[in-house]
């Protein structure tokens, strides 16, 4: 039986890219190759952070505290970010360049203002999923491939995810940009996806 593979492309929002309000440094060169790679899928999926203003992980709501700070937010620990992603706002819509007609489903995260969610897949308690891991089960799918932003959070979230969950899960590493909060962080993140089981790979070895 041959196995079905979708494409998830993670948060490529105008709000990670250069302008945007947690802008991912180069996060809009990822955009050509959404393009090129989704003609090479039958299921592609994408993904939106979709914040309500209030959302608990912006450090605007905690007076007193600045972005970069890591408080305990429900037991959980929480990076603060500046806003983004609020709710019908440009910066939550799709970069403009992006190609959206093969995209079948959207999946939005982060909706929940006392919980962070990066995953594709739950919020970041583990206590809510998004109905991405159904939905791939509906489709018979047993291989995904993930690309977007951020490697070291959602992207890193997403994949991790779908490995315990799993799927064959595949990174497509120049596909995707990094925060990089500390020098680092990409390549610890793209260790521990490596360690977990996913496989590391180049878009043009992308041969669906």
């Amino acid at each position: 039986m041959n196995n079905k593979k979708a494409l998830i492309l993670v948060d490529l929002q105008n709000d990670f890219c250069p302008g945007g309000n947690l802008a991912v440094t180069f996060g809009d060169e990822v955009i050509p190759l959404a393009n090129q790679l989704q003609t090479q899928f039958d299921l592609v999926i994408a993904t939106q952070d979709w914040h309500p203003a209030d959302h608990a992980s912006f450090a605007s709501n905690h007076p007193g505290h600045q972005v970069g700070e890591v408080i305990n937010l429900n037991g959980i620990s929480q990076i603060l970010w500046p806003d983004h992603c609020v709710q019908q706002t440009p910066g939550a819509a799709f970069h403009p360049q992006l190609h959206t007609e093969k995209i079948k489903k959207i999946f939005y995260k982060g909706t929940d203002k006392s919980v962070d969610s990066y995953s594709a897949f739950f919020d970041n308690a583990h206590l809510r999923a998004t109905g991405l891991n159904e939905y791939l089960r509906e489709h018979d799918i047993t291989d995904i491939y993930i690309m977007g932003l951020a490697t070291d959070y959602c992207v890193k979230y997403s994949a991790l995810d779908a490995a315990q969950l799993g799927f064959n899960a595949y990174l497509i590493v120049d596909a995707c940009r990094g925060v990089e909060l500390k020098p680092g962080d990409v390549e610890a993140a793209i260790q521990e996806m490596e360690k977990a089981g996913i496989k590391i790979i180049h878009a043009n070895a992308v041969r669906i």
